[in-house]
């Protein structure tokens, strides 16, 4: 759409009610796969940025927020992470995050949707910046549930960097409980999970994100929600971890830098231990929906988003 002094916007809704306006530079790809309809888009404000089935799923100027909060509260908790599963991140840019732990050795992606990981090793290298070439990223183009069911390996570190639960997407399964019990049976004895749960944002929080704690609840016995704002997102942003033993809350600020100076490869611009501190510290709102929720999110129930 254009305004009075012709300037082209990128145009998303959040919700029936509230919509997001981005101004365009350029529209680097535009198109379909057999999964879901694919942007790659230049914007004003956010730079390079994509888009799958019309939501935003990262852009440079803030993915490092999304990623680093996404991958490394779990594997700095974990006491030594070596075998890390991805479902999802097309980007590359979780891999990159996982990657920079020294201790990882091996690192198994799968993301169905292979035409949307050719696009994005071609559009996006400031989100990957050479992941795709590391020796240790094993990438499979496979539906993830039935990997991990045919798969006899298990992994310290399973993340879950997928899109939101759409009805009609490719990755509402990937949020049930049936689906956590998988991947519980699938993780060593001091393994977590780690899932992106959605907008935690006080008008936007009921969407999915109590859902997906209560859910991953029934399942482990501990779980440990947080979030972080994506300015991109135009909101908080929710995930939480599934832990078969660490505690991520239990980790000192001095533990959680001394931790990161030992084992990262690469520096940090979001995630320190005064960051991880604060991500854990939900606000009331948060807690009480949390507590209240009664939704369980089942292959029989799934949960869908707007």
């Amino acid at each position: 759409m254009a305004d009075q002094d012709d300037r082209i916007w990128h145009r998303e809704q959040i919700t029936p009610d509230l919509l997001q306006l981005e101004r365009l530079e350029e529209v680097v790809f535009s198109g379909k796969t057999p999964y879901q309809s694919v942007e790659i888009v230049d914007t004003a404000c956010f730079g390079r940025t994509l888009v799958l089935d019309g939501k935003t799923q990262s852009s440079e100027a803030d993915e490092f927020v999304y990623h680093e909060a996404l991958v490394h509260p779990s594997l700095i908790s974990h006491p030594h992470p070596q075998q890390v599963f991805i479902a999802g991140g097309g980007e590359g840019a979780t891999a990159r995050e996982v990657l920079a732990h020294g201790s990882v050795s091996r690192v198994v992606m799968v993301d169905i949707d292979q035409q949307v990981v050719e696009l994005c090793r071609r559009f996006l290298p400031n989100h990957h910046r050479g992941a795709f070439e590391d020796p240790r990223l094993e990438l499979h183009h496979a539906d993830a549930i039935k990997f991990l069911r045919e798969t006899n390996n298990t992994f310290d570190i399973i993340i879950l960097d997928i899109a939101d639960p759409l009805e009609g997407g490719p990755a509402y399964l990937l949020f049930t409980k049936e689906f956590f019990h998988l991947i519980k049976e699938r993780l060593t004895p001091q393994g977590m999970v780690t899932v992106q749960a959605g907008h935690t944002g006080p008008t936007l929080y009921k969407q999915c994100f109590p859902a997906v704690v209560k859910t991953l609840e029934s399942v482990f016995a501990q779980v440990y929600p947080y979030e972080a704002f994506v300015q991109s997102f135009c909101s908080e942003w929710g995930f939480v971890i599934g832990s078969l033993g660490p505690n991520p809350t239990e980790l000192t600020t001095d533990e959680i830098d001394r931790r990161i100076a030992l084992r990262l490869q690469h520096k940090l611009r979001f995630y320190d231990g005064v960051t991880h501190r604060g991500m854990f510290s939900l606000p009331k709102y948060l807690r009480k929906g949390i507590e209240e929720e009664t939704r369980l999110i089942t292959e029989q129930q799934p949960l869908f988003v707007p």
